[in-house]
């Protein structure tokens, strides 16, 4: 093709002279360009789109954003957005499934990795049953903008520690995470600043805490961590697991709890669950 171009050539106004014509980015095929594009990441596709015309109406074929979609996105843009798959583009469809979309009275929310399309979950503390929450000598939900949920669940102090869930979700095929996020430390405002207040940490350093996971496919996961993270958001590594079958219904329990009763814990907040592909999993902090 470059020699071709090479040889291409304008008369000058004398008629002997010749100066070849400049190929311009316009100039190539919307089909080829297409064909580029499907080998990049989204992100990088979405920055092309900004180039000119023909590379925003390439980057908009199915063929290139068929494969970035997730196998049970038809489910989840039905299931979750009451949306039918007929009439969307493939693009506007990996955009609407981009964004968080709320479920179980906005307890949970789902969505797809801008880079890879993988399908995260989150589960807010709302959405987890949790040992003596009603009880406000004990815990408090306290509104913040550190959480996607607007509120995390605070202890401020109990001798029994038992936070756990359930979810039953239709995940593709592949390897799972699951984390919990927590923080020591009660984060408040004074005088429009955000101030950590640690008073009621407490007993943390003296047992470990446990966080387990189970599925209906027979993973099972137990790990065991001293919390020490005062003042600072971790995901804290549950377990792994891994679906074989995209067309059943994946059934997870999971739990966080420090039931030793001869001390007593304080200061921590929960924030909520999160569940992504564990190729993900190492861009997350973990004890």
């Amino acid at each position: 093709m470059g020699a071709n171009a090479s040889s291409i050539y304008n008369k000058s106004d004398d008629g002997l002279n010749f100066v070849p014509l400049k190929s311009k980015l316009d100039d190539i095929p919307e089909a080829c360009i297409a064909l580029v594009l499907s080998y990049l990441d989204p992100p990088q596709i979405c920055k092309l789109a900004r180039l000119n015309r023909a590379f925003r109406a390439a980057s908009s074929a199915d063929f290139i954003w068929e494969p970035k979609l997730p196998s049970n996105y038809k489910h989840i843009l039905q299931e979750f957005l009451g949306l039918k798959v007929a009439g969307l583009g493939k693009r506007d469809i990996f955009a609407k499934l981009s964004c968080p979309v709320s479920f179980d009275g906005g307890t949970k929310e789902v969505w797809i990795d801008k880079n890879n399309g993988g399908v995260c979950l989150a589960i807010s503390s709302k959405g987890m049953a949790i040992t003596g929450i009603d009880d406000r000598r004990y815990w408090n939900h306290i509104p913040t903008d550190e959480s996607r949920f607007q509120t995390v669940a605070y202890l401020q102090q109990i001798w029994w520690l038992e936070v756990d869930g359930d979810l039953e979700f239709q995940f593709p095929a592949g390897s799972y995470s699951l984390f919990f996020r927590l923080k020591l430390g009660k984060v408040t405002k004074r005088h429009n600043r955000r101030v950590c207040n640690y008073e009621h940490i407490h007993g943390w350093d003296l047992k470990p805490v446990q966080f387990q996971l189970t599925t209906s496919d027979g993973d099972r996961a137990i790990s065991r961590c001293y919390l020490n993270n005062v003042g600072s958001w971790v995901h804290h590594h549950v377990g792994d697991f891994v679906v074989k079958d995209a067309t059943v219904p994946t059934k997870i329990k999971y739990s966080l709890t420090q039931i030793d009763c001869t001390h007593t814990k304080g200061g921590l907040c929960v924030d909520s669950v999160l569940i992504c592909p564990s190729s993900l999993a190492k861009q997350l902090s973990s004890c």
